[in-house]
């Protein structure tokens, strides 16, 4: 196995966010989110490095970040598990408590 890379932990999440790049708009299911970026369960095709605009359910409305697309992962086998990593870039001090507010809720809902 590996080595562990993240920074952050990770907090499984099953809402949903919008994602839009360049010459796309996803809405889809969240699989885990942290402080340092998200998985997105989708079918969706987009070029690790490619900038990427998120918005995030949060509690005072929907939460934008920034961020860049880290992985991309087809689904190999029917029933496997396509997706995308976005990776969070130069979040505002507002939007990190607003991100670390959502994180926290995320995680007393899993209690």
């Amino acid at each position: 196995m590996g080595t562990e890379r993240r920074r952050h932990p990770r907090v499984p999440s099953r809402q949903r966010c919008w994602c839009e790049g360049d010459d796309i708009t996803i809405y889809a299911q969240i699989g885990d989110l942290s402080e340092g970026g998200l998985s997105l369960r989708t079918a969706a095709r987009l070029l690790p490095g490619s900038p990427v605009r998120v918005w995030l359910p949060a509690a005072a409305g929907a939460l934008q970040v920034e961020a860049r697309v880290a992985w991309c992962v087809e689904r190999a086998r029917p029933g496997g598990e396509a997706g995308l990593g976005l990776r969070f870039e130069g979040a505002a001090p507002g939007a990190v408590e607003a991100l670390r507010g959502l994180l926290r809720s995320l995680g007393r809902a899993r209690s």
